[in-house]
């Protein structure tokens, strides 16, 4: 019995939703996939699934066997893609997750590369601003930008995340420009709202090394920061954003750098992979080559403080 093979079609249903798109996923019909099904649930004595309105969903014992058997079944592919990587290459569907600003602009670009370099490697991206659970979600990897809270996954800095405050020239002109970091609770601030809840206290620091710390507010808060660099642009705020993200706009003059001598303490950008004995050759591959093209001379790095628009105009 295909023991192992058949806890990785259990798995499959559990990240595609359904029995008949896991089939379709492993070049199965829907009839087998379910008479292996009932064969795994038969032999362990237990039900594993259970139908909602659309989707198929775990029960108590199948998210056992989820949370157990995944690093069974991902171990045991790690090692035989090792074992098979001298022969053949690097190869498997490699799913990746990262925010959608981020991985359109610094992502998606190096991707046809990494391809031609690994022809036998599939991808499978997925970009949401929502924190996805990697274990649950089947991913293979993230890409997450700023302080990681969870502790039962792996960790790689690929680069640093400099930050800065911004705002449109014509909201300076307008509301003027704020001089010390606690006029910035006089001024309409863009607040990012994101899975940690509102991200309205702002921290600088004072020069000295220490940090000022300012409760902000404003008429606009949103969960992208591409929407809360449109609302910066109209003139409805200062936002704070990481350089990777408005680069482009402070060159051009559509936006203008706030505050410049109170700096915000750089975060990292991270490869953040599920805890594993063995990591996958493709998980590896990818990371290192991200690692290669962002760590010393990450695109976004380009922009000196000239064209970041510290000085007053």
């Amino acid at each position: 019995m295909d023991r192992i093979g058949d806890i990785g079609l259990f798995l499959r249903v559990l990240d595609l939703g359904s029995i008949s798109a896991a089939a379709r996923s492993l070049d199965l019909s829907v009839a087998v996939a379910s008479q292996r099904l009932q064969r795994l649930e038969r032999d362990l004595g237990v039900r594993l699934l259970h139908r909602t309105t659309r989707r198929l969903h775990a029960t108590p014992e199948g998210a056992v066997l989820a949370e157990q058997g995944r690093v069974l079944v991902e171990d045991l592919e790690a090692l035989s893609g090792s074992l098979r990587q001298a022969g053949t290459g690097i190869t498997g569907t490699l799913r990746v997750t990262t925010s959608a600003s981020f991985g359109r602009q610094y992502v998606s670009p190096l991707l046809p590369d990494f391809l031609r370099a690994h022809p036998g490697v599939n991808l499978s991206i997925n970009l949401n601003d929502h924190v996805l659970d990697l274990v649950s979600s089947g991913f293979d990897l993230a890409i997450r930008i700023g302080s990681l809270a969870d502790s039962t996954l792996v960790a790689r800095k690929l680069a640093d995340n400099r930050r800065l405050l911004c705002a449109s020239p014509e909201y300076l002109r307008q509301h003027g420009w704020p001089e010390t970091p606690h006029d910035l609770a006089r001024h309409q601030c863009l607040v990012l709202v994101g899975s940690q809840g509102r991200a309205d206290v702002w921290r600088l620091g004072d020069g000295a090394g220490g940090e000022i710390a300012v409760r902000v507010r404003g008429r606009v808060e949103a969960n992208t920061g591409e929407l809360l660099t449109d609302a910066a642009i109209a003139g409805f705020g200062i936002a704070m954003h990481s350089v990777w993200h408005v680069g482009e706009d402070l060159r051009a003059g559509r936006l203008v750098r706030v505050l410049p001598d109170y700096p915000i303490a750089d975060s990292g950008i991270y490869a953040v992979m599920p805890q594993r004995r063995l990591v996958p050759p493709r998980v590896r591959a990818f990371v290192d080559f991200l690692a290669e093209r962002w760590g010393e001379d990450p695109p976004w790095a380009a922009w000196p403080d000239a064209d970041l628009g510290a000085a007053r105009s």
